[in-house]
């Protein structure tokens, strides 16, 4: 009988360390806390009734912060916790998770009223610059909806604009966010990525695509590079500066000096004559060619590589690279 108590008592005793150290109360090496404060049972497994008691200031939303376990134990002795175990740990790492609204997102939005609105041409072409830097909004995770623009003004003259968001900030609630700024309508333009001297062909490599604004844009800027690709520079050309029509010309087929022959045309007879080039020229290009032999010059079209056509009345004298003859 004596014997079979004191094993009940041994099982009971070891039964009741058992539960007692499964609710001793224990540091948590981390933390996912919402709203404002951190409360002690975030911090601590099996805090009891002071589980809920706010003892310090969450981070701010989408932050991770860290809180020393020396000062954990300092605030929960406060309210009565004693002989917290803190499990070899240093600190504890607090979490606070949030929503992310990209600032994108509240630009387009202004943007999108003010193309809208306004009439200021397709939203991607109005650049919005905000007075004070918009950066991304976080709010609780249970926020339910998306930011909506309640006011928006704009004065065309000084294209500054003023503008009232709702923003959701948590499950029943929304917060405003007004903004000022200047909204710039912009377009495409093709740009020179380097140096180019004059007579340069322009490669697709040479070329990149800008925004600027539409009002300092004159009627002959290049806004397609694929219209440019092929085409030779009339004068040496510096990189950044935005291309014009009249920067452009077909590429030279004829250069400034180069020798030539004069072919003299008519029914039944041609005769060629060596000349030289005094102006270089595209095809179309009118152009200046002297007769080496009579020391003559002509005006004539390029007509191809290496080749110009002088017409008087029904007669053609065309310049071509072969050498000289005579039919």
């Amino acid at each position: 009988m004596i014997r079979t108590f004191t094993v009940a008592l041994t099982a009971l005793l070891a039964f009741a360390g058992t539960a007692a150290a499964q609710n001793h109360p224990v540091l948590k090496a981390e933390a996912t806390v919402t709203g404002n404060f951190v409360h002690v049972g975030d911090l601590v497994e099996n805090a009891g009734i002071i589980a809920d008691v706010p003892i310090f200031r969450a981070p701010d939303l989408g932050s991770t912060g860290t809180v020393p376990a020396s000062a954990v134990v300092e605030a929960v002795r406060t309210h009565a916790l004693i002989g917290l175990d803190t499990a070899g740990i240093s600190e504890v790492t607090v979490t606070r998770p949030s929503r992310t609204i990209p600032a994108k997102d509240i630009e387009n939005l202004v943007a999108s009223a003010l193309s809208r609105q306004f009439a200021l041409g397709e939203p991607k072409d109005i650049a919005v610059n905000f007075e004070r830097e918009l950066r991304a909004i976080q709010v609780e995770p249970t926020a339910k909806g998306e930011p909506r623009l309640t006011h928006i003004n704009y004065e065309a003259r000084t294209a500054r604009f003023e503008a009232t968001v709702e923003v959701p900030t948590g499950a029943t609630t929304r917060g405003l966010l007004r903004l000022t700024g200047r909204a710039i309508v912009t377009v495409e333009i093709v740009t020179l990525a380097r140096p180019l001297d004059r007579g340069a062909l322009i490669r697709h490599a040479d070329l990149v695509v800008e925004r600027r604004p539409r009002a300092d844009i004159g009627r002959d800027i290049i806004t397609d590079g694929a219209q440019v690709v092929g085409l030779a520079t009339r004068n040496a050309l510096s990189p950044g500066r935005p291309l014009r029509a009249s920067d452009l010309m077909k590429p030279e087929l004829v250069q400034r000096g180069e020798t030539v022959t004069l072919v003299y045309e008519a029914p039944g007879i041609l005769l060629t004559v060596r000349g030289k080039a005094t102006d270089g020229g595209a095809e179309g290009d009118v152009i200046g060619v002297t007769n080496e032999q009579s020391k003559r010059t002509v005006q004539g079209v390029v007509s191809g590589p290496g080749r110009v056509t002088v017409s008087t009345g029904s007669r053609r004298l065309v310049a071509n690279l072969p050498p000289a003859s005579s039919q």
